[in-house]
């Protein structure tokens, strides 16, 4: 009789629990929401934040504030994000260096993105440029190519951290075209990246293109590719790598949103809908495509998370095979 009341009890519990959730998730939002950015302003994670943060306010009914949480190649920002409450209030844009680079560079890492985060959907695909500074004397890749390998050790480049993906396509590109030049990570993301090397202190990257974009306008850059499969409209003269002759460098940095694992799963199908609602705007998708920046979301969030897992394979290949080791 006693074992009977107990499993009543707890039938009960489980009743008046679920009633619980079910209810606070269907009032949700019902206060503001952090975005946290893993990276510093200037970068693509800061130019994407801030065009999605305003209608994703207007769509949900509550503020959505970008919070930048800068350093450690994005991986503060991340553990922040990770180990924030599942609740639906702390959502994190993270992108390919954080979620699929980071996990096999840094060993310190304490988090693992496959395992800390439910993905929400991917939000866009940033592609990247090769760009050098005005006073380097080349105006194509293959002009680069003959310019470093004739001055080993000489020429240096910038990235977004040691392990970004603008580094390792600059080390992907080095190895196969026999360069040898000489890296120098900066922190806070891509914004600082792109002042060094505008400013001369670096002589070449491989950038985010959102992060350029004017600066190429402007004449304060050449980009000598893109590294897409295809031409971008925002500068449309520039030949993508492929179209130079380097097939193996079209791939871009891609970005999503995701939240901490256990948020209820009626928060992350609120968020999936509103955020694809929000990229679906007009005005979204032409201020993203004027910095050269193409919306790409998912299906659902469980494809998002398999294309996580195909990602973070892929980089973990790359990672190794450079014998790259951030800590």
């Amino acid at each position: 009789m006693k074992l009977r009341m107990q499993l009543l009890m707890g039938g009960m519990l489980v009743v008046i629990a679920g009633s619980l959730y079910a209810q606070s998730a269907g009032d949700y939002p019902t206060r503001q929401i952090r975005m946290i950015l893993p990276f510093g302003p200037g970068g693509a994670s800061d130019f994407v934040g801030r065009i999605i943060a305003t209608p994703l306010s207007q769509s949900l009914g509550q503020q959505v504030i970008v919070d930048y949480r800068a350093g450690a190649a994005g991986n503060i920002g991340m553990e922040v994000a990770a180990r924030a409450a599942p609740d639906g209030y702390t959502i994190f844009l993270g992108n390919v260096g954080t979620l699929a680079i980071n996990p096999h560079m840094y060993r310190s890492l304490k988090i693992d993105p496959l395992k800390d985060f439910a993905p929400v959907t991917l939000v866009v695909d940033v592609p990247g440029a090769l760009v050098v500074h005005p006073s380097l004397p080349v105006k194509s890749a293959k002009e680069l190519v003959t310019f470093a390998k004739a001055r080993p050790g000489q020429l240096n480049f910038g990235s977004a951290g040691p392990g970004s993906i603008n580094r390792l396509d600059m080390e992907i590109f080095m190895k196969l075209n026999g360069m040898n030049m000489v890296h120098v990570p900066y922190k806070g993301g891509a914004g600082q990246a792109v002042t060094g090397i505008v400013s001369g202190e670096v002589v070449s990257m491989f950038v985010t293109l959102s992060s350029a974009v004017g600066f190429i306008k402007d004449n304060r850059l050449r980009a000598l590719g893109i590294v897409a499969p295809q031409r971008i409209a925002a500068v449309q003269n520039v030949p993508t790598m492929a179209e130079q002759g380097f097939a193996q460098m079209t791939s871009g940095s891609w970005q999503g949103v995701l939240v901490p694992t256990g948020t209820p799963r009626a928060v992350v199908d609120r968020l999936f809908r509103e955020v694809q609602k929000v990229l679906a705007l007009p005005d979204t998708k032409e201020r993203l495509d004027r910095g050269g920046v193409s919306v790409l979301v998912s299906k659902s969030p469980e494809e998002f998370a398999t294309f996580m897992r195909v990602q973070s394979g892929r980089w973990g290949t790359v990672v190794r095979e450079a014998n790259i080791i951030a800590d």
